[in-house]
């Protein structure tokens, strides 16, 4: 396995005869990512790992300085999983200076839920995965469906900006009580992380009404899960909805794959998931 630190030594690496997967990370690596480095192996020649922790996707109050890290850790998870590449770059590296070629993702899909609690949020991550994109040049790339609004914001990117490569989404891998998998479950203290599992369990029940008992009206949805939410005090619940699944617009009634997407603190951390919503 390579480890890359420069562009330079990127586009000496391993990468040609056939098809190349991509997948960004910010590292601290969990079972969610590595998930997404299997399907690109199954799918791909070659494998390219990225372990960019982005400052531009964070806000001015937000985590970035004390956001997990583990180099030495990553490393050792990816050699296991046959990468090729793992690729390490200096914040420098990915925006030199005086770099000035910002990308803004506009309209709706970027602008509610996460763009909304998260000013600029999108703007750092697209211009991140456009640059990766450009020096990786893979075929495909994997993002976690856990950051469903990221997925299609990448998506909307690479469709805007005529990119070949493939944006492939991979299903959430939560952990055994159901807590999605996050590098910043982390910062849960044990009590927290106890509380944290009212969120997938409100989001889960709520599904149960769609699929199993044949709700159609997106609010009796929202109600059900806000219930479980706000019945935990230790919850702060800052968005709650239903969308269409592929472009987050409000629908007024079920009769369509949608997403079911939440974010919430838990004392000083933030955290989102989602349920896809599938009346049949």
């Amino acid at each position: 396995m390579q480890i890359a630190r420069t562009i330079e030594e990127v586009s000496r690496g391993p990468l040609y005869g056939g098809p190349l997967g991509l997948v960004p990370t910010m590292g601290y690596l969990h079972e969610g990512h590595l998930s997404l480095v299997r399907r690109a192996r199954a799918d791909s020649n070659k494998v390219v790992v990225t372990v960019f922790v982005n400052p531009t996707q964070f806000g001015p109050s937000e985590d970035f300085a004390k956001y997990p890290r583990d180099e030495a850790r990553d490393i050792a998870l990816l050699e296991q999983e046959d990468v090729d590449v793992v690729f390490l770059p200096r914040v420098d590296e990915i925006f030199p200076p005086g770099f000035n070629r910002w990308v803004d993702v506009e309209g709706p899909l970027a602008q509610r839920l996460e763009g909304e609690y998260r000013p600029g949020h999108f703007r750092g991550v697209a211009t991140a995965v456009s640059r990766l994109l450009e020096i990786v040049q893979p075929d495909r790339a994997y993002f976690g469906q856990k950051d469903a609004q990221q997925l299609l914001v990448v998506r909307k990117l690479v469709s805007d900006m005529g990119l070949a490569v493939e944006i492939v989404g991979c299903p959430i891998v939560r952990e055994v009580d159901g807590l999605a998998m996050s590098s910043r479950n982390v910062y849960l203290s044990p009590s927290e992380r106890q509380v944290a599992l009212s969120l997938p369990r409100a989001l889960s029940l709520a599904a149960r009404l769609v699929e199993f008992e044949g709700e159609r009206d997106p609010q009796a949805v929202i109600d059900c899960a806000a219930e479980v939410i706000r019945g935990e005090p230790a919850l702060h619940l800052e968005y709650l909805t239903v969308a269409d699944a592929a472009t987050l617009s409000d629908i007024t009634v079920l009769d369509r794959p949608a997403l079911l997407l939440a974010a919430v603190r838990i004392g000083t951390t933030r955290l989102i998931d989602n349920w896809l919503l599938s009346p049949q």
